[in-house]
């Protein structure tokens, strides 16, 4: 199935499941607010999230510009991560919620995104994190590979096919593991944070039924709070943020 195919249907499965699910719908507005706390208001320019899906973050950031790969009747506008249609030093905020392992040459992005970007402007990525548990829950219920021992491609030019590429490690691999530091030259890591959430993953998240009735979830939030003490063991899910240098 080629990229863009694999990930409308991606898309129209989790809009359904997005409407019918208010446990999901819960937790990620907790998520977007996490985002949200990142955001530096003084920094005039767009918010602009890529890879969009179903254009959820609108809920808590109303202002930003949702943009995917292909249209749809609730993105503001099409592009791709490697090449954006926005004047250089134009963005004030980059968001990549759950995209960022789906960009086979991380490298590429850095470099479009550094030319977009105005000074002072950041790059938020909100993606799974790869700790002892989850990577247990990710490698047995999730479809998508952790990939965590194969080569991060660090070509610094996009590539040209549209197969489906998804690589769930890449970001702890890159931002907490330091496997590689190609990137790092013209970026700072102000923000960098795993998350434990056991309230996501007993959710189901899109694919899965919940494990747990909506009613628990302050329960379970409980229980993530006590778990947080061990992010490398229990973490699911991480937050970083970046600025060009």
């Amino acid at each position: 199935m080629t990229n863009i195919n694999q990930h409308q249907f991606e898309i129209l499965k989790n809009k359904h499941t997005w409407e019918s699910k208010r446990l999901l719908r819960t937790i990620y507005a907790m998520f977007y607010h996490q985002i949200a706390q990142l955001i530096d208001p003084t920094i005039e320019g767009k918010i602009v999230e890529l890879g969009s899906g179903i254009g959820n973050l609108k809920m808590v950031i109303p202002q930003a510009v949702c943009t995917d790969l292909f249209p749809n009747p609730w993105l503001d506008a099409v592009c791709s991560a490697y090449s954006m249609p926005f004047e250089s030093k134009s963005i004030s905020h980059l968001v990549l919620f759950d995209v960022f392992h789906h960009l086979e040459r991380p490298h590429a992005f850095f470099q479009e995104a550094f030319r977009v970007l105005k000074k002072g402007g950041r790059i938020i990525i909100f993606e799974p994190y790869i700790s002892v548990t989850s990577m247990v829950v990710y490698g047995l219920f999730h479809h998508e590979p952790i990939a965590w021992n194969s080569v991060i491609d660090p070509s610094d030019q996009p590539h040209i096919d549209d197969r489906y590429y998804a690589a769930q490690g890449n970001a702890t691999r890159l931002f907490f593991r330091q496997e590689t530091t190609n990137w790092i030259g013209n970026w700072k890591v102000f923000h960098r944070e795993a998350i434990v959430s056991y309230s996501y993953l007993f959710s189901g998240g899109y694919s899965k039924p919940a494990f747990y009735p909506e009613k628990a979830l302050p329960f379970v939030q409980r229980v993530d709070a006590v778990l947080s003490r061990w992010p490398s063991l229990f973490a699911a899910r991480c937050i970083v943020g970046l600025t060009p240098v």
